[in-house]
């Protein structure tokens, strides 16, 4: 095996020093970002929000909106519920509504006013939305850090802050009061 001359040699061991010195800030550079705690925590929550995306979503359709379904202005199913805005060449006088089901009007192209799948989605976006709140209390309750911040409008500016800011973020004016209090004496001086 033929030798190398030491140049050679010396230049090939410092490319190795440094491609192991760039590979080795790179892994540092990528688990500081990859496994941080507001990333895992972000991750977790992720995987937590379409968990429970998914209950809730089980929670209106197999329980709730069967309970709806028995009133009579929704006797059948609530998203396939529309009404023909203009018909299309297929529509069918003998039906009330001119087609069976939303997805027969839309293929024959039709206008429809699918009342049905918004009531449906605003059901769902309410019991989500009520559930997080509950959520949200009850950790409040009992851990004593509000998820749930209030927030008051800045007289100044009209921003919303948080109901215990001393300054405006935006404006960075005093809550107590102070610039009136000066504007006042100037006033007066």
């Amino acid at each position: 095996m033929p030798r190398l001359d030491d140049s050679t040699s010396r230049y090939l061991r410092d490319a190795e020093q440094g491609v192991r010195r760039h590979g080795a800030r790179f892994f540092d550079s990528f688990t500081n970002f990859a496994l941080r705690d507001n990333v895992l925590e972000i991750a977790v929550g992720l995987i937590l929000g379409a968990s429970f995306t998914s209950v809730a979503n089980s929670l209106v359709t197999d329980i709730l909106l069967p309970i709806i379904a028995l009133l009579p202005l929704f006797s059948r199913n609530l998203p396939q519920k529309f009404a023909t805005l203009q018909v299309g060449p297929q529509y069918n006088e003998s039906i009330a509504n001119g087609y069976n089901t939303l997805d027969q009007a839309l293929s024959d192209g039709a206008v429809i006013f699918a009342w049905g799948k918004f009531v449906d989605k605003m059901v769902r976006f309410l019991i989500v939305a009520m559930a997080l709140w509950t959520i949200a209390s009850l950790y409040s309750r009992y851990c004593g850090d509000n998820i749930v911040k209030k927030q008051v409008k800045c007289r100044y500016c009209r921003k919303y802050i948080s109901e215990k800011a001393t300054r405006c973020l935006n404006c960075t004016s005093w809550m107590d009061g102070r610039e009136d209090k000066g504007f006042v004496e100037g006033r007066d001086g």
